[in-house]
C-alpha cells in the first residue's frame, strides 16, 4: 500500500484548487474539489492564517487522510486573548480572561493534537494551558471553570458547536483585558521594586544564591530571568 504526501501551506478556510495545491493534487488522482472542501473545513478556524497542510494519499485506492499543522496552543491562546506574553506568575496574576467559545475555536483548532476524544475533553486540555499562562475563563480561574465543565454546567454550550463572540462580547472583553491589563502592570512595577530591594540588600551573592532568594519571595520567574539572569553552563 504506497502512499504520497502532498504539503502545501494555505490560507484558513480559503484553499483553492489554483496553484499550488491543484497542481499538486492533479496527477495524483484525487477528487480536487473534495479534497479542497475537506481542507477549508478542518481550516475554517484558522481565518486570516497560513495553514500548513498535509494530504497523505493512498495511490491505490485513491483514499486520503488530511493533517493540518497549528502553531502551539499558547500561541492561539494568546492570540485569542489579545496578549503578547503569558504571566510571569500564574497563580497569582492574572492577565487575561477567555469565552468558551474562544475555548472551544482553539480545541478545534488542535484537534489533531488533542488527547481529548470529545469536544469537553479537549475544552480542559485547553483550558489547563490557559491556567498555566494565567488567563482566567469565564472570568473565573480555570480551576473552578474546570469544576463546572465537570458537573454539567456549560453541556448546552458545548454541543452547540459555537466557536465566535458577538460585537458586543468582543467590546466587553475588551474593556475587560485593559483592566487586567493595567493591574498586571502595576502588579509587575510592585515586584519589579521588591526585586530590585532585595539584590540591593543581597550584594555580593553569586548568582544562583540571589535567584534562590527572590525564587523564595515568589518574585515572578520573567523578572528574576531580568535582573538576575541564568548563567549557562560553559561548553565542555
Amino acid at each position: 500500500m504506497a502512499k504520497e504526501t502532498v504539503e502545501v501551506l494555505v490560507a484558513g478556510g480559503k484553499a483553492t484548487a489554483a496553484p499550488p495545491l491543484g497542481p499538486a493534487l492533479g496527477p495524483k488522482g484525487v477528487n480536487i474539489g473534495k479534497v479542497v472542501a475537506d481542507i477549508n473545513k478542518k481550516t475554517a478556524d484558522f481565518k486570516g492564517m497560513q495553514v500548513p497542510v498535509k494530504v497523505i494519499i493512498d495511490t491505490d485506492t485513491k483514499e486520503y487522510e488530511i493533517k493540518i499543522g497549528t502553531p502551539p496552543a499558547a500561541e492561539l491562546i494568546k492570540k485569542e486573548a489579545g496578549i503578547a506574553k503569558a504571566s510571569g506568575n500564574p497563580k497569582k496574576d492574572l492577565v487575561a480572561d477567555l469565552k468558551l467559545e474562544q475555548i472551544m475555536k482553539i480545541a478545534n483548532m488542535k484537534q489533531d493534537a488533542l488527547l481529548g476524544k470529545d469536544m469537553k475533553a479537549r475544552v480542559k486540555e485547553i483550558a489547563g494551558t490557559a491556567r498555566s499562562m494565567g488567563i482566567m475563563v469565564e472570568e473565573k480561574r480555570v480551576e473552578q471553570f474546570i469544576k463546572e465543565i465537570n458537573e454539567g454546567k456549560y453541556d448546552k454550550e458545548i454541543a452547540s458547536g459555537k466557536t465566535e463572540i458577538t460585537e458586543e462580547e468582543k467590546k466587553e472583553m475588551e474593556v475587560k483585558q485593559k483592566e487586567l491589563a493595567e493591574k498586571h502592570k502595576q502588579m509587575h512595577e510592585t515586584h519589579m521594586a521588591k526585586a530590585k530591594d532585595i539584590v540591593e540588600k543581597n550584594k555580593g551573592k553569586e548568582n544562583r544564591a540571589m535567584r534562590k532568594v527572590l525564587h523564595e519571595a515568589e518574585i515572578p520567574e520573567d523578572i528574576i530571568n531580568e535582573i538576575a539572569p541564568e548563567e549557562k553552563e560553559p561548553k565542555k
